[in-house]
């Protein structure tokens, strides 16, 4: 295998709460765009994305957010979650914050992409379509396969510390 210069890299946030009559649960959104469409299972993401050597991972991380989100982030500790090498061989940075955020208050960030493709035609596409609260089990089973490490980090994080 060969190592290249300049490895893709993402840095994400994800939101967690506790309690108000629930237990722990997460903040993901639905990917946008016409792939993602009419999919649940292993279509959602921890808001992240990509970001360049040189940039700082957790600046990355507050940006993506707020551009895929469409709000800023909310104050509070931001815990590490760690790294994780996803099937992509991108690697993937996220905190986990605790924060209380209306899921529909989120304001989407957009993308342009043809479609169909070959069409020649250009269209705009929400980055995430929708956002929601969702208990680990369920995430597990909507996120895609290579962020639910960082659902599980969370999970183990909290129990350690006495939440």
């Amino acid at each position: 295998m060969t190592a290249t210069k300049n490895p893709r890299r993402s840095a994400g946030l994800l939101l967690f709460r506790t309690g108000a009559g629930h237990g722990l649960e997460v903040l993901i959104g639905h990917m946008g765009g016409p792939f993602w469409a009419g999919r649940e299972q292993a279509a959602w993401s921890v808001p992240k994305g990509e970001y360049l050597p040189g940039e700082e991972p957790r600046a990355a991380a507050r940006r993506e957010f707020e551009e895929e989100f469409g709000r800023p982030v909310p104050d509070g500790e931001w815990l590490a979650l760690g790294e994780a090498r996803q099937p992509s061989g991108k690697t993937v940075t996220v905190w986990a914050l605790r924060a209380g955020i209306d899921p529909a208050s989120a304001v989407p960030g957009t993308f342009t992409m043809e479609w169909p493709r070959g069409s020649g035609v250009l269209r705009e596409f929400p980055e995430m379509d929708r956002f929601a609260w969702c208990a680990p089990t369920v995430a597990a089973e909507r996120l895609v396969k290579g962020q639910r490490v960082f659902v599980e980090r969370l999970r183990a994080r909290l129990a350690g510390d006495g939440d």
